[in-house]
């Protein structure tokens, strides 16, 4: 154990669930549990529940569960020290740090002092002789001195190992700058600087912490973008740059952008609400880091064709959020007579702001953008390509579950085609008929077998023997809602158990109980992993009835030893059993005849 239980349970006792969740999340109170919207997946409709009873948190749509820890390590991307060390800062206590834990948590420190420190030498060779050259593309992009503070800016000197010996002098190893991605070691065993020569750009979550760098070359070389490898303190799923900045923005929502010298421009034209993913599309894990901060997005990628599939792949992950989705399409520029792509950043420099903020104001939903992006795949001058244009809107609009929204853009469709709203709303009724009959026929396969149902998400907990396992689900509800049901002894051993998770859980709570702490799921944290949590909540969150409770253990107890019998090859086949028992009876009654 990394710490010492009843510090633990100190920990999770003042740590209280829906103080907790209720810092990041809107909860709403129904019935016994509070509800809200799922901070670990997009969603309009909450179906994330809090337990204050149970102290557990689970959302009936994505699975995820687990105790107050648990929701620390998935909301902050920690682990499981930090994130005891996370509530303990909140609640006011000292963590006792065992030698293994301290040497981890001052690891991770150690990591982010070398990239803070790191970030200092950049910015200081970018003001000395040696960041001339920075400074003169830095003047060339426009980007003002005072901007380039504001984002922290520097220059890695075009030598091969300058930060390697400015960051040893200071103290670091060389094994820490490599675990930092800060250098590189090549073939002989040899190490040397990872940036040379490039304007660089520290990345900066929300905590305030660099956790990785971004980088851009000064010439025409290749690569002309690089970004930190990911590290023990930096994911760049988890990270969105500018984000420790469009947090504090006024205004009512949060562009989305490719390029990180596109959010510096954003910035410096009184965009502040700027922000942009670190070298891949938008993840799930960012849109939960933004739902903290905004309801509202607005997609601004580059208008070519790797923009077009970015905002499309966007828009699949935001379907059905919270968030309300708007798409800025960016217009192409005319260069020498021929319209090219521009980014924000171009735009900005070449039309300005004020263009800017017209465009952002007009920017069109999601549904729009999708329509446009459709229509733009047809002649829609000709009849055969208006029918497959008309049959692929159609099926777009069917998605759309608001009544009025659909009829609204169904009308849009129809003008679009040069075709009656009637005829557009006979094809759109037709798509959504046929959209809900294969809905319908996938929620009846599942009704039709129920036992699927009834397995756990992931597929290495799945029930080898269901009636057991929903037996042992059975215990390990009334274990958690009244442990004083139970006797001295554990009532099953463990190898009794058809699942292994199961037993796992049910014998780690016992021993809290025979050791007098708190038989609560929460506790289990720190000897379960997050998807072992997930299921074990599922179980525990399910209603167990508190009437009849002994007699309900007994019947379960009874079910999970006769089915761990059959699989140990003992049980008494009970059509032979009869059988026997009949031949007795005859034998016994023809004596006494006889």
């Amino acid at each position: 154990m990394a710490f010492p239980q009843n510090f633990l349970d100190e920990l999770i006792a003042r740590s209280d669930i829906v103080d907790v969740v209720g810092s990041y999340v809107q909860l709403t109170r129904k019935g016994s549990n509070l509800f809200g919207l799922c901070p670990f997946h997009s969603e309009k409709t909450g179906s994330f529940s809090v337990s204050p009873d149970k102290q557990i948190y689970y959302c009936f749509g994505c699975k995820r569960g687990g105790g107050v820890v648990n929701f620390i390590m998935e909301e902050e991307n920690l682990t499981f020290p930090d994130a005891v060390r996370f509530l303990a800062k909140r609640a006011g206590l000292e963590v006792p740090e065992e030698d293994g834990d301290r040497d981890a948590g001052r690891r991770r420190q150690r990591l982010l002092d070398l990239n803070r420190d790191a970030a200092r030498f950049y910015y200081q060779t970018l003001q000395g002789p040696q960041g001339e050259g920075v400074r003169d593309y830095l003047q060339k992009r426009r980007i003002t001195r005072a901007t380039a503070v504001k984002f922290g800016m520097g220059a890695s000197p075009d030598a091969w190992d300058a930060l390697l010996l400015a960051m040893t002098k200071k103290g670091y190893t060389k094994s820490e700058l490599l675990e930092a991605g800060l250098v590189v070691q090549n073939r002989n065993g040899g190490l040397y600087d990872k940036f040379r020569n490039r304007l660089m750009l520290p990345v900066i979550d929300t905590r305030g912490d660099v956790v990785a760098f971004g980088s851009r070359v000064l010439d025409k070389s290749e690569p002309k973008y690089m970004n930190s490898s990911e590290t023990p303190v930096y994911s760049k799923r988890r990270v969105l740059y500018g984000l420790n900045l469009a947090k504090k923005t006024k205004r009512p929502n949060i562009i989305l952008c490719e390029g990180n010298l596109d959010i510096v421009t954003l910035h410096q034209a009184g965009f502040d609400n700027a922000v942009a993913s670190m070298g891949t599309a938008l993840t799930v894990e960012q849109t939960r880091l933004l739902s903290r901060f905004t309801k509202e997005l607005v997609l601004c990628y580059d208008n070519d064709n790797a923009g077009k599939i970015a905002t499309e792949r966007a828009l699949q992950i935001l379907n059905n959020s919270e968030f309300t989705v708007r798409v800025l399409q960016l217009p192409r520029r005319l260069v020498d007579g021929e319209y090219v792509k521009q980014d924000a950043d171009d735009f900005i420099k070449f039309q300005g702001a004020d263009a800017f903020e017209r465009l952002l104001t007009g920017s069109e939903n999601g549904t729009e953008f999708r329509m446009a992006q459709i229509a733009g795949k047809y002649d829609l001058g000709d009849d055969q390509s208006r029918v497959a244009y008309c049959e692929e809107v159609s099926r777009l609009l069917a998605t759309l579950t608001n009544p009025v929204e659909r009829e609204i853009y169904t009308v849009r469709a129809a003008e679009c085609a040069k075709i009656t709203p009637e005829a557009m709303k006979l094809q759109v009724q037709h798509a959504f008929r046929r959209r809900q009959s294969q809905e319908n026929r996938a929620a009846l396969r599942k009704e039709l077998n129920p036992a699927a149902q009834l397995q756990p998400k992931e597929r290495t907990f799945r029930y080898e023997n269901l009636r057991s396992a929903r037996a042992e689900e059975g215990i390990l509800r009334l274990l958690v809602l009244d442990a004083s049901l139970f006797g001295d002894q554990p009532p099953l051993k463990q190898r009794e158990f058809s699942s292994p998770l199961l037993g796992k859980a049910f014998f780690l709570l016992w021993q809290a109980r025979e050791e007098g702490r708190p038989v609560s799921v929460a506790a289990l944290a720190g000897q379960l992993d997050q998807e072992e949590m997930n299921h074990i909540t599922a179980v525990c969150q399910q209603p167990e009835s508190v009437h009849n409770a002994r007699q309900a253990l007994t019947d379960y107890i009874n079910v999970v030893k006769t089915e761990a019998e059959k699989r140990a090859g003992n049980a008494v086949d009970p059509l032979l059993a009869a059988t026997e028992k009949y031949k007795n009876k005859k034998g016994t009654g023809g004596k006494q005849h006889g």
